[in-house]
């Protein structure tokens, strides 16, 4: 090693805290900070390690994760030449999880034990039982597995057999199996529904005179086709001096559910429902979430309530915040709503496009206002009575949806400032906030040299009001074009995640100061615990403990995160069945991804998203250029680049990975077969961490 590189080595310890320098070439071991501890994460392709002290993740390769498993709690050291910018290694294991879950199919079973095959890309290793499956369990079928032991000179853990999912393949047992590799619940507990038969929903007199009675104004709810919890609802009319009050009415959820008792525990647990493709499992038992609290009409329903004042421009004369009572007039589905915005004929066809008319006013002020104007894409399934997907159509977000999106914004916000902006010096209560920080320069940067290259402009520096509006620039300009898709998932990418939290930083992407979850109350948990504080604080109750709230706002963001991998785990499930009926198949595509796997490639018909590996491109050597978004070729210098179109060939789908492959049109599928074998079978063994070098030609 040279002495510049031992210098250079020898500052980033010393950047990194291992290293104290006293003075110039003279240095002491850090003993105070001499290892940082996080939680590892095992995340399908990714190995990670959260810091305890804020920061971004650190990436960790499989020979130096010391066998640590996703919610271990470890101590590490970083890497100063690893494979990622930020790479470490597991240098103990200071506390095994509680749940060492994993789903695998039996792959064998004998006389001495059974041997699991774990499904999970970013798990290796096989898990041996010691025992031999109960007689109705038998080879190929899932199973959930707790590992018990893994000696560090063991390859591969031991384990017991918890439950039995089911035969792989089938749609409930791929379903639950999801469920239980995210640690998800599969069902809602007998003992628990039983408790929810015993709520009394009965409307009392005593307790509508302490409401506000919305029963004789026209009220309704506009939900999608297949729903069947109906937590929001809207009513209208004008007032003598003509402007309008608009009602937000959410369903009363904390009036039935009180803290603390077994069913509130639960839903805490849950933090949300989970939206499957085929299925959702609620957060609340059935009797509540689809009955006693859900609006539905004809029925009189508790409430808790944002009444606004506004004028015939859109303007917020005034509102305030009440538990009332309201009889839903009609059952709107968006699709049936978006005709009577599209004829002006119909039930509450007045109320419907007054209301219409107001949201459009608000939502085209609030991009004034700086929001960024997001408009993706949604991929929907039709699924036969099997829950096997027959066709794919992407949900487009009409009038209707943004006429309802508008109110509950609207309502978030307001509920948010209520409590949150108060005049100095006072101090607001501690409440839960729905906060989106800001960008991260690098990212951003990032993004406006790829788009620099499709012809687009991005700005990174400057105001925040200049930034957004060439963000939406951008966007507007790609709307309904075959970039538009890509373009918008990068910019999404680039953004931070928005999460629950106590301290108030904003919400970047809506643009507001202020902002929380209000108006889901059946299906989140963060809104059942807004509810609780306004009623505590209207009715000028002491403050919370704040570092009691936080907690329950980081379980609430973490059950939010949890349940968004375990719904995108669904979907590309049933984006794997459904071309697992179509290979051989050839398709027009856009590189979405590229990594060091290979090319990510959307089918531009479909939506579904599959990989072009990088062992089949085997014209040449490609290199993955982190910062620019693309492949290049060593030899022949070609380039593969993110957004480039592409045609492909369904090559490969691995179901119980959900996994799906491509190749490149014009590459027989048996090349490819034959390169799969020889991968599964390369897989089998520890895989070399060394970075593959071109090969050089010999010359005799």
């Amino acid at each position: 090693m040279q002495k510049k590189e031992v210098a250079q080595l020898l500052d980033n310890l010393v950047q990194k805290g291992f290293l104290i320098q006293e003075f110039p070439g003279h240095y002491r071991r850090n003993k105070a900070d001499l290892f940082l501890s996080g939680i590892f994460t095992r995340d399908h392709n990714r190995l990670y390690i959260s810091p305890d002290k804020e920061g971004e993740l650190i990436y960790v390769s499989e020979c130096n994760s010391r066998h640590a498993l996703s919610g271990d709690k470890v101590e590490y050291m970083p890497i100063v030449r690893g494979k990622y910018k930020g790479e470490a290694e597991v240098t103990n294991i200071t506390q095994r999880s509680a749940a060492q879950q994993i789903v695998g199919t039996i792959e064998e079973i004998t006389s001495k034990g059974t041997t699991i095959r774990v499904d999970c890309r970013a798990f290796n290793h096989k898990v041996y039982i010691s025992s031999v499956p109960p007689e109705n369990v038998s080879v190929g079928e899932k199973v959930v597995v707790r590992l018990t032991d893994w000696p560090s000179y063991n390859a591969s853990p031991w384990g017991e057999i918890i439950e039995h999912l089911g035969k792989s393949g089938e749609n409930n047992t791929e379903m639950h199996a999801i469920l239980a590799e995210f640690g998800l619940p599969t069902h809602y507990p007998e003992e628990l529904e039983q408790l929810a038969d015993t709520i009394s929903d009965q409307i009392t007199d005593k307790e509508i005179a302490q409401r506000e009675d919305f029963r004789k104004v026209p009220t309704f709810t506009i939900d999608p086709t297949d729903a069947k919890d109906f937590d929001d609802a809207l009513s209208l009319r004008q007032l003598p001096d003509g402007d309008w009050e608009v009602g937000v009415h959410i369903a009363d959820v904390t009036y039935y559910v009180k803290p603390n008792t077994p069913i509130d525990k639960e839903a805490y647990q849950r933090g949300t429902s989970v939206y499957l493709v085929d299925r959702t499992i609620p957060m609340l038992p059935e009797r509540l979430c689809n009955q006693i609290c859900s609006l539905r009409p004809n029925e009189d329903k508790f409430c808790f309530s944002v009444i606004f004042e506004l004028d015939d421009n859109g303007k917020v004369k005034k509102s305030h915040i009440a538990r009332t009572v309201i009889r839903s007039v009609r059952r709107f589905t968006y699709e049936e709503a978006q005709q009577v915005i599209e004829t002006g004929k119909g039930d509450c066809a007045e109320e419907i496009l007054a209301l219409n008319r107001l949201a459009m006013i608000l939502r085209r002020k609030r991009f004034e206002g700086g929001a960024i104007d997001f408009d993706r894409e949604e991929m929907k399934f039709i699924i036969d009575e099997k829950g096997r997907p027959i066709s794919v159509y992407n949900k487009v977000s009409k009038e209707a949806n943004k006429l309802i999106e508008e109110f509950m914004l609207l309502a978030n916000r307001t509920v948010a400032e209520t409590i949150g902006r108060v005049p100095k010096p006072k101090k607001p209560k501690p409440f839960v906030y729905r906060v989106h920080d800001n960008p991260d320069p690098e990212k951003m940067a990032t993004l406006s040299t790829f788009v620099l290259r499709l012809g687009l402009k991005l700005q990174t520096t400057g105001t925040r009001d200049a930034i957004i509006q060439s963000i939406n620039n951008m966007l507007t300009k790609v709307r309904n074009t075959p970039k538009e898709n890509l373009i918008s998932t990068l910019t999404i990418r680039t953004m931070a995640k928005a999460i629950y939290t106590t301290k108030n930083i904003g919400h970047y992407g809506l643009a507001f100061d202020y902002y929380t979850h209000f108006t889901s109350p059946i299906r989140r948990y963060p809104d059942m615990m807004v509810h609780r504080l306004l009623e505590r604080y209207l009715n000028n109750g002491r403050a919370v403990n704040n570092e009691v709230l936080e907690e329950r706002c980081k379980h609430s963001s973490d059950m939010e995160q949890l349940a968004a991998n375990a719904e995108r785990a669904s979907v590309k499930y049933k984006q794997a069945e459904f071309l697992s009926e179509r290979m051989g198949q050839v398709y027009d595509g856009t590189i979405s991804g590229i990594s060091e796997r290979g090319l990510f490639v959307e089918i531009n018909e479909n939506k579904c998203e599959g990989l072009v590996p990088i062992r089949d491109l085997e014209d040449d050597y490609y290199e993955f250029d982190e910062k620019n978004y693309r492949l290049i070729g060593h030899r022949t210098h070609r380039q593969y680049c993110l957004g480039d179109p592409i045609r492909i060939i369904v090559a490969h789908i691995d179901m119980e990975r959900r996994q799906i492959d491509f190749v490149l049109e014009g590459k027989s599928l048996t090349e490819s077969f034959s390169s799969n074998v020889r991968e599964i079978k390369k897989s089998s063994f520890p895989k070399n961490t060394r970075k593959k070098r071109p090969e050089r030609k010999r010359h005799k």
